[in-house]
């Protein structure tokens, strides 16, 4: 080979070296390019994982739900409240009967009272502390009032009652607590159980998982988890539930995020806000403070050792553990629980023993916040929806004091069941087939204490009292009565109850009649108005005008258009209760007209102040036709269409109401009211069949059985200047000092000019026979 040849030999054996040498070369770049790749992936996915981290966790972690609670029970010294009223209300809120009161939550009955230890609460107007309160009873009148050491109070008053939620759309509940007002001994359980290395660990426990891991395989079955407390937050707050080996390094990388950023502290009270514990129907209930609600009645910071087992033994597995469904199940774990904390030395094992003992004591159902009364409920809605935006409601976790008094809605309640069962026995209609719907307003301020929308008044649907538009019939006539007043009419001015024609346009001749066919000739306006006279109120309706009988109900809060046909005169005009309690509420509050309300004050999550819904009231009825209405309305009760009620309510509370049925007897009504409360009943059908009820035989009766449970004041306006009385004869003379003259209030210049002879009459008179004959000569004389 020449020396040539040799050279290029050497040089391709190098060239073919070199590219051999090229190869692995190329793949370590690709690797290292890879790797660093994946780090740079993994990095900008930690820092993703970070900023989802911080950014939940820092800001609303949870939809938080509007809690609505009921007006508090105000007791003072001279309040119509009874012993069995307090103790009913007492028990509602969960209070336990005990033989001293020593503790927030409890009280016991004495013989002439009760004795309770009020628990404190974060009111609108500021904090109310727990004290040891004696309350005595007078009758069914609170008598006095002290506390612990003797002191008269001024007043008290119980916590307000949590009746309803509005729930986020993913139907989540919870009550935030701080990590301050958690019993350290929930705390020692929960750690015991779920995460015993919690305040060790950076979030991983790799001890913690071979040990559970360890016991798992001994037991042969998994009754310990491996996952810290925080792992439990992270997959709960961030995660799906999903058994996946991504979701787990997820969930193990976010964990130490977490515990980078946070303290042990921070992430203990998230946990224990955060963690499921139970089911409610579609809420499921969260964190430990609405559980304690939900499965005892009462707040943390009063249960006893066995009952804080119980709920630190829920952690594991709520719905396996459910004491309701599964009680033998429940209290095997709870009793775990015990035997925990006496092996880490937290509870000495005589007491561990004695709360083994017990039993679960959870309520006879999970109930808290479940919207007991929807009705109501959905007129709360409708009123804050001016202020406030549905999604607002659903997940601010604003605190919503109603104005729902809890005695008087469940008296409204119970009324309406029983009565509606009796009208249809008594009627032999369909079982189930009659309706009704109730509002209880206070006359002083137009809130509203109790709402019904239905004979199952605990179940949520058709809300007749807000939406049911119906005729309202004579409910009407106080309006057209007043209008005439308002022009001059008085109580005893004489109206026609002949027979009416009345020409219309483009329809039939209207031809009103009474409910009794008779027609009654002259007739003084106070008794066509208590006894609901049809023909002489269109009579008197088309003298004064529709348009003003219309105008006059704008003026008293009727938000409605109304056409002025003659037949609205006898109520030809649909309205819902809810309207009708408006319109009847500026007579009852002495003429003011007073927006009807549901919600006090709006506090935050945070029990801030947020908004408050003052008394908002303008007169719009003058005094003096006010005074002579009121005591039409209360001519009603005493001898007119209401009559009825004189058999169970005293004449010293000087009842007002009206009576109101309609054509083919399809709808019953009664509207009345003592001095602080109006009540407006409705009752009929929903497919508009007859009910064969009129107002006195049917609403009323309704009225009746709420209103004999409610404490009420007696109707007292006071008699504006200009008003003075007289007495007069059926036919609208004066007729002072003459057997069955009444009195009745006038304007005055407006007392009538006629005196009544008295002939054939007994004279009431105490004067003598000369004085007598004097007297009735001068009648006479005048009467000509």
């Amino acid at each position: 080979m020449t020396a040539r040849k040799h050279r290029r030999s050497k040089r391709r054996g190098r060239t073919r070296h070199k590219s051999r040498s090229k190869h692995p070369n190329r793949l370590r770049t690709w690797v290292k390019r890879f790797a660093l790749l994946c780090c740079v992936a993994l990095i900008g996915y930690i820092v993703y994982l970070d900023i989802a981290v911080r950014w939940k966790f820092e800001g609303a972690r949870w939809a938080i739900p509007a809690h609505v609670y009921s007006s508090p029970l105000e007791m003072y010294t001279g309040s119509a409240i009874s012993k069995t009223q307090l103790v009913g209300e007492l028990k509602r809120l969960g209070y336990r009967d005990h033989d001293k009161p020593a503790s927030p939550g409890t009280y016991t009955e004495t013989r002439s009272g009760v004795d309770l230890y009020v628990r404190s609460f974060t009111f609108w107007d500021g904090p109310s502390t727990s004290q040891l309160v004696r309350v005595r009873f007078d009758a069914d009148t609170v008598a006095a009032l002290h506390d612990g050491s003797g002191r008269a109070l001024d007043a008290i008053r119980l916590e307000p009652r949590l009746y309803a939620s509005i729930s986020p759309v993913h139907h989540e509940d919870r009550v935030l607590i701080r990590l301050d007002d958690v019993p350290p001994l929930l705390i020692l359980a929960l750690l015991s159980m779920e995460d015993r290395n919690y305040f060790h660990h950076i979030g991983l426990d790799p001890r913690g998982l071979a040990r559970a891991l360890w016991v798992n395989l001994r037991q042969g079955q998994v009754v310990q988890g491996g996952s810290t407390l925080t792992q439990q937050l992270i997959k709960n707050l961030y995660l799906t539930q999903d058994r996946t080996v991504e979701r787990k390094l997820t969930e193990m990388i976010m964990a130490v995020l977490l515990e980078l950023h946070y303290s042990k502290e921070q992430i203990l009270e998230a946990y224990i806000n955060e963690v499921y514990l139970g089911q409610s129907g579609s809420r499921a209930i969260h964190g430990f403070g609405l559980a304690s609600y939900f499965y005892f009645g009462r707040p943390l910071n009063e249960l006893g050792l066995a009952e804080i087992a119980l709920l630190a033994g829920l952690a594991r597995g709520a719905s396996y553990y459910n004491p309701f469904r599964s009680p033998q199940r429940s209290k095997q774990r709870r009793d775990l629980v015990l035997t925990k904390l006496v092996e880490l030395g937290h509870v000495s094992e005589v007491v561990a023993d004695r709360a083994k003992q017990t039993n679960l004591g959870v309520v006879r159902q999970g109930t808290v916040a479940t919207n007991d009364h929807p009705a109501f409920l959905d007129f709360v809605r409708l009123q804050l929806r001016r202020d406030y935006q549905e999604e607002d409601l659903r997940t601010e976790g604003l605190n919503i004091f109603t104005t729902l008094d809890p005695f008087i809605q469940n008296t409204v309640e119970h009324a309406v069941a029983q009565r509606l069962t009796k009208l249809e026995n008594i009627k032999q209609l369909e079982s189930g087939s009659l309706e009704a719907a109730v509002l209880v307003v206070r006359t002083d301020n137009g809130e509203i204490a109790a709402l019904v929308g239905g004979r199952h008044a605990r179940f949520d649907g058709f809300n007749r009292a807000l939406e049911a538009e119906r005729p309202i019939g004579s409910l009407i006539k106080p309006a057209v009565y007043l209008t005439a007043i308002e022009r001059g009419y008085s109580l005893a001015t004489l109206l026609d109850d002949s027979p009416l024609k009345v020409e219309q346009r483009g329809a039939p001749v209207w031809q009103p009649q009474n409910y009794d066919d008779k027609f009654h000739g002259q007739v003084m306006l106070v008794d066509a108005l208590s006894y609901s006279y049809n023909v002489a109120t269109a009579r008197l309706g088309l003298e004064v005008g529709v348009d003003r009988v219309i105008r006059l109900l704008n003026r008293l809060g009727l938000n409605r258009e109304m056409r002025d046909y003659p037949s609205l005169l006898l109520g030809a005009v649909n309205m819902t209760p809810v309207e009708v309690a408006q319109y009847y509420l500026g007579i009852a509050s002495g003429g003011f007209r007073i927006p009807l309300r549901t919600t006090r004050t709006i506090l935050t999550k945070d029990m801030q102040p947020l908004a408050r819904y003052p008394l908002s009231l303008e007169q719009v009825i003058d005094g003096k036709p006010l005074t002579m209405l009121n005591h039409g309305l209360q001519s009603v009760v005493k001898k007119g269409t209401a009559k009825g009620l004189n058999k169970y309510f005293p004449s010293r509370l000087k009842l007002a109401g009206k009576t109101g049925t309609t054509d083919g007897y399809r709808d019953s009504w009664f509207a009345g009211y003592a001095g602080n409360y109006l009540t407006v009943v409705w009752v009929g059908r929903d497919d508009n069949k007859p009910i064969d009820l009129s107002g006195a035989h049917g609403a009323m009766h309704i009225w009746s059985d709420i209103m004999q449970e409610v404490p009420l004041q007696p109707v007292i306006f006071p008699v504006p200047r200009g008003i003075e009385f007289a007495e007069v004869d059926r036919r609208g003379r004066l007729a002072n000092g003459c057997d069955g003259a009444a009195s009745l209030p006038f304007e005055s210049g407006t007392l009538p000019t006629r005196h009544a002879s008295c002939a054939g009459g007994v004279i009431r008179s105490k004067s003598s026979p000369v004085a007598v004959k004097v007297k009735t000569w001068f009648e006479r004389l005048f009467s000509k």
